[in-house]
């Protein structure tokens, strides 16, 4: 690797942001660029380790290795062409993933991880100033024609794929724009919209075809679908939110996550005319759920002007540090803190909702919660709540962010005749669902996930979808193997 004791001789270091109260007043992302030379010592202090553990932290089997010591040498054209070979969005990835590749890196056994997410966006976006991003139009056509329903990370990711192999891809989405939850679930703060623009140009360019504002079921048939295409994917995520079964559910000002978060990227685009109908402005909000989304609604809830902000979560604070039970490279199971959460909010754990309290015109007014206490009973975790906790909360605007259960169940599957177990996952094998010639990818197969998982679904679901029209698919392998140094690197990295 380039600098033998980078690790030893440079401290982790990040993009340092705009100030907190700043940035509230806008949607623009956070972060300034970061300096070249701290970059370069950045990519330092990646590790000459012999099993690069970060491989198998990425479910996209990113070479990590290779790309940080591309990028201490400043060779960018290589490191991007080590990145896309893997990955088909690494200027989404680098600004929202998680980073399990950080979580599983030999140097977080004792001190802070090399900061791979940090340099793979820089990668993404070199290539994009230094033009070596290009548009790469496949020589030949299979005259095979796919039609890929979901514009969301695993459907782009498939599309591309596809496309690539020299299929005709028509991408077909209900929206008015692709992008799935990168465009209407997460925010601009996190990632601006033109990030996503930039990319699909590049994928219209080479030969797919976009279908936005196209419903199936309303707009067009399955069976239209499947009469006028060789092959299906079936890519629209897992759609359907987990709900809160409590007292006065129905008040107003009790909304799913997305449902808030989804209209404020239509107004920062200009999509929606006017302000957000779901307005947190002047309110007290109560964010119920811990995750990334709860704190997306947190960051957007500061930017309205909130009048407090509360984020519950029914587990127990997590500590700051690994504990024996959760040792290296497993995920940390520690206590984050986002950018959201720096802006402004008050964290309450260990926490029950219990019902939610009305005015006489039906609007939310009060959370009732109790506090709870985590025990091990007949070989399992389990709750209880403490005697005595009971309390009412102000609450104007609460805010559902705990999850989802699995696809919408707006009769798409059977449409096209897929079957699905009673947990509403459809049943596949080997990304092949029970209709022949109607596969599936992403959330939507799996269940929810992260947006890397989805990449991954969306490469790994072409493979198989390339395989069923061309009877084999070397045209798609799962890596692209042209920058490896000898074959012998090849078979490892596999």
């Amino acid at each position: 690797m380039g600098e033998k004791e980078g690790f030893i001789k440079y401290k982790r270091e990040l993009e340092s942001s705009r100030n907190p109260k700043d940035r509230i007043n806008d949607y623009k992302e956070i972060h300034h660029p970061i300096a070249p030379e701290t970059l370069n010592n950045q990519a330092a202090r990646c590790m000459d380790c012999g099993i690069p553990f970060c491989h198998q932290g990425c479910p996209l089997g990113n070479v990590i290795p290779e790309f940080n010591d591309a990028v201490y040498r400043e060779e960018w054209e290589e490191a991007f062409n080590i990145l896309r070979g893997t990955n088909n969005f690494p200027e989404f990835t680098g600004r929202i993933c998680p980073a399990p590749c950080e979580a599983s890196c030999v140097l977080g056994i004792n001190k802070d991880a090399v900061a791979i997410e940090l340099i793979e966006k820089n990668i993404a976006e070199k290539a994009y100033e230094l033009g070596i991003a290009k548009t790469k139009i496949p020589e030949t056509r299979t005259g095979k024609k796919v039609a890929v329903i979901g514009a969301g990370p695993a459907g782009l990711a498939a599309a591309d794929q596809l496309n690539q192999a020299g299929h005709d891809v028509t991408l077909f989405e209900k929206d008015k724009k692709v992008g799935g939850l990168l465009r209407y679930g997460i925010p601009d703060f996190k990632l601006e919209k033109h990030v996503i623009d930039r990319r699909v140009e590049f994928m219209e360019k080479e030969g797919v075809t976009l279908a936005t504002g196209t419903e199936i079921g309303v707009d067009i048939t399955a069976e239209k679908i499947m009469l006028d295409f060789d092959a299906v994917v079936l890519s629209t995520g897992a759609q359907e939110p987990r709900d809160l079964k409590i007292n006065n559910r129905d008040a107003k000002g009790v909304h799913f996550a997305m449902e808030f978060l989804g209209e404020q990227n239509r107004v920062v685009s200009g999509e929606r005319k006017g302000e957000n109908p779901i307005s947190a402005k002047g309110k007290h909000v109560i964010v119920i759920g811990g995750g990334d989304t709860g704190s997306d609604c947190i960051g957007t809830s500061n930017r309205h002007g909130a009048a407090s902000i509360t984020q519950l979560e029914l587990l127990p604070k997590p500590p700051k540090q690994r504990t024996n039970l959760n040792p290296w490279p497993e995920w940390p199971m520690t206590i984050r803190t986002s950018s959201s959460h720096e802006e402004g909010a008050d964290r309450v754990w260990s926490v029950l909702t219990k019902e939610f309290t009305k005015d006489e015109k039906g609007n939310v007014n009060g959370l009732t919660l109790v506090d709870i206490e985590w025990k091990e009973e007949n070989g399992r975790m389990q709750f209880f709540e403490i005697e005595g906790t009971e309390r009412t909360v102000p609450c104007d605007l609460a805010l559902l962010a705990i999850g989802y259960t699995g696809p919408k169940q707006n009769g798409l599957l059977e449409a096209f005749g897929v079957e699905a177990y009673d947990n509403t996952l459809p049943k596949s094998k080997e990304y092949q669902s029970t209709q022949k010639g109607v596969f599936l990818a992403g959330d939507m197969r799996r269940g929810q996930s992260l947006v890397v998982w989805a990449i991954s679904e969306g490469r790994e679901c072409a493979v198989k979808v390339d395989e069923y029209l061309n009877g084999k698919s070397s045209s798609l392998a799962k890596r692209d193997q042209s920058f490896y140094r000898n074959v012998e690197d090849a078979q490892f990295y596999q």
